[in-house]
């Protein structure tokens, strides 16, 4: 039996329109994962601000923000160096380190950890991260044969103070989501550390309105000024 063509074209535009649902289907799922996405990541964000007023000790405070990173990347690994006489030194992990916190240290030079504090740059790598010739093994820690590699820089007042890492034991392609997160973590572990030079009865006591004043980002009432 010979199809008439106007049944061909019934025909046709029945598969286009279904193939059109599928294809907004298939959109609308993706854009509500990336809603999920969004919605966890600005999660972590105000969870590590939480954790930023609270008086916790600032060992517990960076402990905590490397499970928080965890939970959100699902790496293996989130360790947290901090720079100290131009060497950076491993101050916090997700895994229990007892022996390494405080003991491994890096010079400035040495490794993917130590060119990611150099170039003030995210470094990403999603595969064989141990082949990479600025690589340095570090004998103490299983993360040395780990595959995938993310890397921030540490920023307090616009100069790196450490190094936050993340890392999967296989391989894995690092989305847009935690590198955005991983330098955003960075930054707010860098104000985390000015915060906590800071003494209680300095904070209570400081003058607040006089700082800014000082700064000159609020005109001064007219009767103050000479």
């Amino acid at each position: 039996m010979v199809e008439s063509a106007e049944h061909r074209n019934q025909r046709r535009s029945a598969w286009r329109g279904t193939n059109w649902h599928n294809d907004s289907v298939a959109r609308g799922k993706d854009l509500e994962s990336r809603l999920e996405r969004l919605e966890e990541q600005l999660g972590v964000y105000q969870r590590v601000s939480r954790l930023m007023v609270r008086e916790l000790t600032l060992a517990d405070t960076l402990q905590a923000i490397s499970k928080l990173v965890q939970d959100f990347t699902q790496c293996d690994s989130c360790l947290v160096y901090l720079i100290d006489n131009n060497e950076l030194v491993l101050c916090a992990s997700n895994n229990p380190h007892p022996a390494q916190i405080g003991k491994v240290r890096l010079k400035m030079n040495e490794g993917l950890t130590g060119w990611v504090a150099r170039e003030r740059k995210l470094l990403a790598l999603s595969v064989e991260a141990y082949k990479d010739s600025r690589f340095k093994t570090f004998s103490e820690l299983p993360e040395d044969s780990f595959e995938a590699f993310l890397s921030a820089p540490v920023i307090a007042r616009n100069r790196v103070v450490g190094v936050i890492n993340v890392q999967h034991k296989l391989s894995h392609r690092h989305s847009g989501a935690e590198m955005e997160l991983l330098n955003t973590i960075g930054e707010q572990v860098g104000c985390l550390l000015v915060l906590a030079r800071l003494s209680p009865s300095a904070i209570e006591e400081a003058n607040h309105v006089e700082l800014v004043l000082s700064h000159g980002h609020i005109a001064p009432r007219a009767g103050d000024q000479k």
